[in-house]
C-alpha cells in the first residue's frame, strides 16, 4: 500500500493541465506499478428498489420530482435479488451491487437487506450496496451481514454541489462514508462528469476522494446520461478527452484504487474506452442495464475485451469455502473466456476467466 499523499487543488490542477498524451503515459506507468494491466474487475448492478426517491439530484430519473416516465417499484423480494445474482455470477461478474432509490433505508427494510447480502455472499461473490444515507447502527448491521462495499458518490466538488443537489448536504455524504469506514466496510465513491462543472470542479472532486483516509477502494467515474425530464437533459455534450483526462488523474492521485467506467459507457465508442483503460481504468459495470439507464450489451464487452487483450479479474471472497468452479460463458451467444476452464481458488490470489495471451 503506497503512502498516502495529502492533495491540494493546485496539485491536482497541474495534472489536468498536462498535455493529454504525457498524462496518459504517467497514469499508465503508475497503473502498472499497482495492477496487472490486462485485468479488469467486473461488477453487475441491480436496482432493488426503483423510483419515487425524495431527493432532487438533477441528473437522476429516479427522483419523484421529475417526470421521466420511470415506473416506481417497491423493494424486490430477496429471492428475486438472489436469482439475479446467480445470473450475474454465471455471466462472469465477481461483485454484485444492489441499489435502492432512497434518501436512507427504513428500519423495516433492514432485515431484507441483510438477507440479500448474506445470500449473495454465500454464492462466493463480493457484495456492494448503495442505499443513501446510513447511520452507525445501519452500517454496523450491514457489516455484520457481510457487506464488502458501500457505494455513496460525492458526485462533484463541494463548490459545484449545490448546483446539482439541494436535499442532501456534502457533509452528509462525507458523514455516511465515515460511518461505512468505521463499520469496516470498504468504500466505493466517485462522481459524475459532464454536468456543467469546470475542470477545477473535477479536480476538486478528486481531491476530496483522494484525501479520504484511506481513499475509496473503488472509484466509479460516470459520464452524465442525459435523461429526458430531468433538469440536466439539455446539458452540453462532454468532450470525451475531458472524461479520459479525469480517469487518468484519478489513477495518478489514487494509485491503489480500482477506477471504474460506470454510467455513460454505452455512448462511448471502442476507441474511447480503450483510452480509458490506457488511462488507468480497471473496472466496469457489466450487463445491459445500470439501475435505470442502459449499458453496453454483454456481447459488445466480450468483443471489446478480446480486441484489447483484457481479462475479467476473478476475486476471491474469503468467507466463501474453498472450492473448484467452472467458468461459464458471458452469454449464450458468445464463447467468452474459455468454456469449461477449471479454476482453482487460492488464498490471496486472483485468476483469469480468459487468458488474452492465448
Amino acid at each position: 500500500m503506497p503512502k498516502q499523499v495529502t492533495w491540494t487543488l493546485q496539485k491536482a490542477q497541474v495534472f489536468f493541465e498536462q498535455p493529454l498524451l504525457e498524462l496518459l503515459f504517467t497514469a499508465q506507468q503508475i497503473h502498472r506499478q499497482h495492477f496487472d494491466p490486462q485485468q479488469v474487475q467486473i461488477s453487475t448492478l441491480l436496482s432493488i428498489k426503483t423510483g419515487a426517491c425524495p431527493e432532487d439530484c438533477k441528473y437522476c430519473p429516479q427522483s419523484a420530482r421529475y417526470r421521466t416516465g420511470l415506473k416506481s417499484e417497491k423493494l424486490m423480494q430477496v429471492e428475486q435479488v438472489l436469482d439475479s445474482a446467480r445470473q450475474a455470477k454465471a455471466a462472469g461478474a465477481t461483485r454484485f451491487c444492489m441499489g435502492a432509490a432512497w434518501k436512507n433505508p427504513h428500519p423495516r427494510d433492514m432485515p431484507y437487506l441483510e438477507q440479500m447480502v448474506k445470500g449473495v455472499k454465500a454464492m462466493g461473490m463480493e457484495t456492494c450496496m448503495t442505499l443513501g444515507t446510513l447511520d452507525k447502527t445501519q452500517a454496523d448491521r450491514l457489516a455484520n451481514a457481510g457487506l464488502d462495499y458501500y457505494n455513496h458518490n460525492l458526485d462533484t466538488s463541494p463548490e459545484f454541489y449545490s448546483s446539482v443537489i439541494t436535499t442532501r448536504t456534502y457533509q452528509e455524504r462525507l458523514d455516511t462514508l465515515d460511518e461505512v469506514r468505521q463499520a469496516g466496510i470498504k468504500v466505493c465513491s466517485g462522481g459524475i462528469i459532464g454536468m456543467g462543472e469546470s475542470p477545477k470542479d473535477r479536480a476538486g472532486l478528486l481531491v476530496q476522494l483522494a484525501n479520504l483516509s484511506p481513499p475509496p477502494e473503488s472509484i466509479p467515474i460516470n459520464m452524465l446520461v442525459k435523461v429526458k425530464g430531468t433538469p440536466f437533459e439539455h446539458k452540453e455534450d462532454l468532450d470525451v478527452f475531458d472524461f479520459i483526462r479525469t480517469i487518468a488523474v484519478a489513477r495518478i492521485m489514487m494509485p491503489a484504487s480500482y477506477v471504474r467506467l460506470s454510467a455513460g459507457r454505452e455512448k462511448m465508442n471502442e476507441q474511447t474506452q480503450a483510452l480509458c483503460f490506457m488511462a488507468g481504468a480497471n473496472s466496469i459495470f457489466y450487463g445491459s442495464k445500470l439501475l435505470t439507464t442502459s449499458n453496453p450489451s454483454e456481447d459488445k464487452d466480450v468483443q471489446l475485451f478480446r480486441q484489447l487483450g483484457l481479462n475479467p479479474q476473478w476475486t476471491q471472497v474469503k468467507t466463501a469455502p474453498p472450492e473448484k468452479i467452472f467458468v461459464k460463458t458471458l452469454s449464450e451467444n458468445s464463447s467468452l473466456f474459455a468454456q469449461n476452464q477449471e479454476v482453482e481458488q487460492k488464498e490471496d490470489a486472483s485468476s483469469f476467466f480468459y487468458n488474452a495471451a492465448i
